[in-house]
């Protein structure tokens, strides 16, 4: 008799269950998550990683220093600084000169001086010798103040599509990958096959290649992605503040779906308490976007069964309305034709 009791217990509570299984599954042997891998929230926000550069970014360089490699051979249009000393009291020589016609004037008592095709240690010898006619023993200092023929890299650049940014006459360069840093190390090494010791500065002036995705749902009716750059501060609801909140289409189901490597064999899911959030000022779940990251905006439920069944029922609605006119016009034939044969 009691192995008849034992054996139908089973049964009975497998009746009052209905058709639900059984969970035996205990949330007590759950180990928590680590403090270092949680993700980040709102009030323990985390900087992102030093920003790679990627296209289409946009770079600001800044040349510091711009001078050509010796020997420089002098232009028309360059600019020299030159300082003599034992000059005339009231005519001293130290200021710049414009080489124009490819001479240099230091005055009304010293003259023109040809310059245009020498460097710069030929342009002080034949300074030296042509002021040592009017004065007695000229020291004289020559330097490349300005030079025409170098064209400025200071400006914005954009990272084109294979990586590299265009610097002109002196080529390009590839930062795809590199941080700052390693840009500027980059851009300095090419600059100096053409200008002696240069010294850039670079930054990033548009941030381009790192966005994340905010997805609504349309309730059938089509789902609508925006674009957004990531500046490293975002969170779920300044996400939402993008699309301007929740449309009359969205529920209160959101989460975050975070990208995970080709191999790595499973969704990463974030669920998002909205009402937790923006009623209770709650953080536990309004967490930091991440570059990469989508905002999925659910459809609300019933709205999204309703746009369903019209999809269902819309064919037949048509092929319905297309009978019932076809047969309305062919009555309507039939009575022109009947009201002819009376008259």
């Amino acid at each position: 008799m009691n192995i008849r009791i034992l054996l139908c217990v089973p049964l009975l509570l497998t009746a009052f269950s209905g058709c639900h299984m059984l969970d035996v599954y205990d949330n007590a042997r759950e180990c928590p998550v680590p403090p270092p891998m949680q993700p980040p929230r709102e009030m323990a926000m985390r900087s992102l990683p030093a920003y790679r550069i990627e296209p289409p970014d946009v770079i600001q360089i800044e040349v510091l220093k711009l001078m050509p490699l010796p020997p420089y051979h002098i232009e028309n249009y360059d600019v020299l600084q030159v300082r003599v000393l034992n000059t005339l009291i009231d005519q001293p020589i130290y200021d710049y000169f414009i080489v124009d016609e490819g001479k240099i004037n230091l005055g009304p008592a010293y003259g023109w001086v040809r310059v245009a095709g020498m460097t710069i240690d030929e342009a002080t010898v034949v300074i030296r010798k042509h002021l040592q006619e009017i004065l007695r023993q000229p020291e004289v200092s020559v330097t490349l103040g300005r030079a025409s023929g170098l064209q400025p890299v200071t400006g914005p650049y954009l990272v084109g599509p294979d990586g590299t940014v265009n610097l002109r006459q002196y080529g390009s360069v590839y930062v795809a990958g590199m941080t700052v840093m390693e840009a500027k190390l980059a851009i300095e090494k090419q600059l100096c096959h053409f200008l002696d010791s240069p010294e850039v500065s670079v930054d990033i002036g548009a941030y381009n290649s790192k966005t994340y995705y905010i997805i609504t749902s349309g309730a059938g009716q089509g789902d609508n992605v925006v674009r957004v750059p990531v500046t490293g501060n975002e969170t779920v609801l300044d996400a939402i503040s993008q699309v301007q909140g929740l449309s009359q289409l969205s529920s209160k189901n959101i989460w975050i779906a975070r990208p995970a490597p080709g191999d790595f064999g499973c969704q990463q899911i974030l669920p998002v308490d909205w009402d937790a959030i923006t009623t209770g000022g709650m953080t536990s779940t309004n967490y930091q976007i991440m570059p990469g990251d989508r905002v999925f905006i659910d459809a609300d439920p019933s709205i999204a069964a309703t746009s369903l069944v019209g999809k269902i029922i819309g064919p037949f609605e048509r092929a319905f309305g297309f009978g019932s006119l076809a047969a309305s016009s062919i009555r309507s034939f039939q009575m022109i034709g009947y009201r002819q044969r009376l008259y």
